[in-house]
């Protein structure tokens, strides 16, 4: 059912919009891989003088299906949403995507979404879908559609369903509701986010005259005037918000000040007054950076669009109300491990607040000459700061006598803010204007630590300030836990980076007034998901996603009974086999068995395509096998198994926080882990790992050789039974190659166990007690090296004339022969059933004049014997 009704504005009819859009190109047609073919056309339409660059996408059969118009973020284009376009495809939609106005290859200027042009816009590409024979109708020139997008397309979403009674179901993402004050802010120009809109889009000229004009105005005085504001507020969803009732799945950042919470918040408050559905989503990144949760947001949409599109009654929309919550750093690639809490109504953002004393006597604040210099708290573009402080790092920046702080008592227990603090303070100003930035900090005990989630500020304009003015602060929106012992502190600042201060001096009186206290939001009705478990966890990669997905799409699987006659044993792999996706016959690992015991170094060698990443990644947890089984200590390594515990890795390429210490990297790591810090045992993995007292500077003046110890000592915090290393000698120079094997003998010296996997062999053979060799996923040879260097079955042959290829050919070719390899010392050549005297008959034979024949004694030379030649 359609929850409409006649609205204003709206597009006559398909026939008199389809007489606008003239073809202006070739419709084109191609396939893209994936579970079912998706047909693409691309074609340029004509709208009111304007070329619209478009793209169609369907999948599929030839019966009629929803449509789902896709827009794109600003100063982006349509092939930003290619990859969504195509999912939603398989997933059974008719999807168009097109190049706004000013942006991509469509003509035109940018008009922020201006009604009488980018949202005309999108009402003629539903006419355009009506006439698709493929496209579900509700009624002649009427199609099923809905409209999805983040940011600049999220608006758009926003606004077309205000505007087109057509448009059945919206799911817009990390954008606006009012324009105007997302920009200016109770009155005060957010001028960073600003110049960055006008430069992300080309420079001024590219805009509507009217908008320029109007930029230029503001930026200059640094103040918005009330033509300014009636410009944006006319371009924005709340100008018919009245207007929106359709199903609205509404996605916000966390991490985000340039769009924060309280849009989606205006938003999800006039769209359910108006009766229609509407579920809000906080994720934890924004335009400030973070994790935007693609793929479950991408799910969930679709989801969205499977019931009130499709009328699916069956799909799972998810919660009304779901909130991103962080649990740590991944110290890899420096992601967040996340984890949602949700509830069955959407409760706002002023929900059961809870009274803080704040205590702190009137204070002066200066307001400097200029705004210079202004605290910092969020920088447009700086995604990192943003993303630590939701870490327990904090980076903001108060200058003295710029700013006046009140503190709360020490909390006696954990609260999690959910929403927008309160506090009404009274301000006296020397001038008549005054602006003020108002802040909340989550203070550790001591004091020396102090946290700004998500580097989040809100500013106000206080008018007749000189005479004394009391006022409520709402202060930003966030989720945020404050810990027990930690107090929270409000600060009001005079200045900020990316906002314009007046250019006045000016001097400031601030005190508490009311009741003195800080009112903070909580819900308690929340539910919290249980936590993935990241590799950090374990001391693997990615296994926190690898969980989660396989909950969701795996089958239930009976995890096997441990062994107890390999208790002992670090690793057993027995039959593992694995193919490629979407391949019947062909192996990535096939019928791989070998073992490794307490105490050993091995090396895992092969060239390029050998195996050696799959079979890591197998035993790791990170992704299941086909066929056969691996033990660790006697256990059945499933996602996720308790005896991974044990298992300490390091991935090449681990990243750490350049700014902070390596001892405090690696403190950050365990605490993420959830573990008793008692059981890091950080001084023994540090004085394994020789770092000295370089574990006190930060980590940005560490060699590479220095932070690549770390990683290792990362690794082996908790001294994990079993380590292992994927080439952790990339990037290093012989000297720290050579600190780098000493690191891993001691490590294995105590009777714990390495793997690591190296192309660098004539270290792993100075380093490795034992070796595993595979080729084209096989296991080619395993046990000690000096068994392996020295074997007997392997020889190599010199002589008084140059070894021919062609020679080598014919050797290898002998019965009894494995292979025979060119090398620089002469033909190596692998016994496979052939004595050394048969060889040498043979060589005789095809007249080689042999200088001679004996046991060779380096890997390298093995290692080509042992794969035939293959290059590594």
């Amino acid at each position: 059912m359609k929850l409409r009704k006649p609205r204003g504005r709206v597009v006559a009819g398909a026939a008199a919009a389809l007489a606008v859009l003239v073809g202006a190109g070739t419709w084109t047609a191609v396939a893209t891989e994936g579970p079912a073919p998706v047909h693409r056309e691309d074609r340029v339409m004509a709208v009111d003088g304007v070329r619209l660059d478009t793209s169609y996408f369907t999948a599929g059969g030839s019966g009629r299906r929803p449509a789902v118009l896709l827009g794109h973020g600003f100063g982006g284009s349509k092939d930003d949403v290619k990859g969504q376009a195509q999912q939603l495809a398989r997933d059974g939609y008719a999807v168009l995507t097109w190049s706004a106005r000013g942006f991509g290859k469509s003509t035109g200027q940018i008009g922020l979404n201006d009604p009488d042009h980018e949202v005309k816009d999108v009402s003629r590409l539903i006419d355009w879908l009506a006439g698709r024979p493929e496209v579900q109708l509700d009624k002649a020139g009427d199609p099923r559609v809905g409209v999805t997008g983040a940011s600049y397309g999220g608006a758009i979403s926003l606004l077309a369903a205000g505007y087109d009674k057509r448009v059945d179901a919206i799911a817009p993402q990390i954008t606006y509701w009012n324009l105007a004050d997302s920009l200016f802010p109770d009155g005060v120009f957010k001028k960073l986010w600003a110049g960055i809109f006008i430069n992300s889009g080309g420079g001024c000229v590219r805009f509507e005259k009217q908008l320029c004009t109007m930029y230029d105005r503001v930026a200059e005085s640094g103040k918005p005037d009330a033509a300014a504001r009636k410009v944006l507020d006319e371009r924005s969803p709340s100008a018919v918000g009245d207007r929106i009732k359709v199903p609205s799945l509404l996605v916000q950042g966390q991490t985000d000040s340039l769009f924060p919470l309280g849009q989606a918040d205006a938003a999800a408050r006039r769209i359910e007054a108006n009766g229609a559905p509407v579920a809000v989503d906080w994720i934890e990144g924004g335009h400030d950076g973070g994790n935007a949760e693609t793929s479950r947001i991408n799910g969930r949409i679709t989801s969205w669009f499977d019931r009130y599109l499709k009328g699916d009654k069956g799909a799972d929309t998810g919660p009304a109300f779901r909130v991103t919550r962080t649990g740590g750093v991944d110290s890899t690639d420096g992601a967040t491990q996340l984890k949602g809490a949700s509830s069955d109504t959407y409760p706002g953002l002023e929900h059961d607040g809870h009274p803080l004393p704040l205590t702190g006597r009137e204070q002066t604040v200066e307001s400097p000459a200029g705004g210079t210099p202004p605290a910092i708290s969020a920088v447009p573009g700086v995604a990192a700061l943003s993303q630590l402080s939701g870490l327990g790092m904090g980076l903001s920046l108060d200058f003295p006598g710029q700013n006046a702080h009140f503190d709360t008592a020490p909390l006696t227990t954990a609260r999690t803010i959910t929403g927008s603090p309160t506090v009404r303070v009274r301000v006296r100003s020397s001038t008549d204007d005054a602006v003020l930035f108002g802040k909340v900090y989550d203070v550790a005990p001591g004091g020396k630590q102090q946290v700004l989630p998500h580097q989040l500020v809100a500013p106000v304009r206080i008018t007749g300030a000189k005479a004394g003015r009391t006022v409520e602060l709402t202060l930003p929106a966030v989720d945020h836990r404050v810990e027990a012992g930690h107090r929270l502190r409000l600060v009001l600042a005079s200045t900020d980076l990316g906002y314009a201060s007046p250019a006045a001096p000016a001097t400031y009186t601030v005190s508490l007034a009311g009741t003195h206290s800080l009112t903070v939001p909580t819900v308690p009705a929340l539910r919290t998901g249980t936590a993935g478990f990241a590799w950090w966890v374990w001391g693997l990669p990615a296994i926190g996603a690898l969980i989660a997905v396989g909950l969701l799409v795996s089958r239930r699987r009976t995890v096997p009974a441990p062994d107890p006659e390999l208790a002992d044993v670090p690793l057993r792999i027995t039959g593992l086999s694995k193919k490629y996706a979407r391949s019947a016959d062909r192996y990535a690992v096939r019928d791989l068995s070998f073992e490794v015991r307490k105490g050993q170094v091995l090396g895992l060698l092969g060239p390029n395509g050998a195996g050696k990443t799959t079979t890591l990644r197998m035993l790791m947890g990170l992704i299941t096998p086909d066929g056969g089984e691996i033990r660790v200590f006697g256990h059945a390594i499933r996602p996720g198994a308790p005896v991974l515990s044990r298992v300490g890795a390091f991935v090449e390429g681990a990243g750490f926080l350049p700014h902070l210490s390596g001892r405090a990297n690696l403190d950050l790591y365990w605490q993420a882990t959830g573990r008793p810090a008692e059981d890091s045992h950080v001084v023994e993995a540090l004085e394994i790992a020789g770092l000295g007292d370089a574990l006190e500077r930060a980590v940005r003046t560490y060699s590479q050789g220095m932070r690549q110890r770390l990683a290792i000592a990362q690794a082996m915090l908790g001294m994990p039974d079993l380590l292992i290393l994927d080439e952790p000698t990339n990037g290093l120079d012989p000297p720290q190659i050579r600190e780098m094997r000493d690191v891993m003998i001691r490590y294995a010296a105590e009777g714990r166990t390495v793997i690591v996997s190296s192309h660098l062999l004539a270290e792993v053979e100075q380093s490795c007690t034992h070796l595993v060799v595979m080729d084209r996923g096989r296991l080619i040879q395993a046990g000690p090296v000096a068994e392996i260097t020295g074997s007997g079955d392997t020889l190599l042959v010199t002589s008084a004339e140059e070894i021919t290829e062609a020679l080598a050919g014919k050797v290898a070719a002998l019965p009894g022969i494995g292979s025979a390899v060119r090398t620089d010392d002469g033909l190596l050549v692998r016994l496979d059933g052939a004595t050394p005297a048969a060889l040498i008959a043979e060589l005789v034979r095809l007249d080689v004049p042999l200088t001679g024949v004996g046991a060779h004694r380096r890997l390298e030379d093995a290692f080509l014997t042992l794969i035939g030649g293959t290059s590594a």
